[in-house]
């Protein structure tokens, strides 16, 4: 999956207009980032990179781009 179509992803989890995010936000400055999207993120990696991400793995995650590198999404900072 490409940086862009995970973006995208994110903008239908987060439930935001598209283009407003470019990866380097931080998490806790996403109002939206809470308890249901982070299940609804869990889902999606699940879905289309067959990952099981246990909630523990998010204390390492602090922008948008970390949640792509905890995915696996090629390059998300690129």
């Amino acid at each position: 999956m490409s940086r862009g179509e995970f973006l995208s992803h994110m903008h239908e989890i987060l439930d935001v207009e598209p283009g407003i995010l470019s990866g380097t936000e931080k998490l806790e400055d996403l109002e939206e980032w809470n308890s249901m999207a982070m299940v609804s993120f869990i889902a999606f990696v699940d879905e289309h990179f067959g990952k099981t991400l246990s909630p523990r793995l998010f204390s390492t995650c602090v922008t948008v781009n970390d949640l792509g590198n905890l995915a696996g999404v090629e390059n998300p900072a690129a």
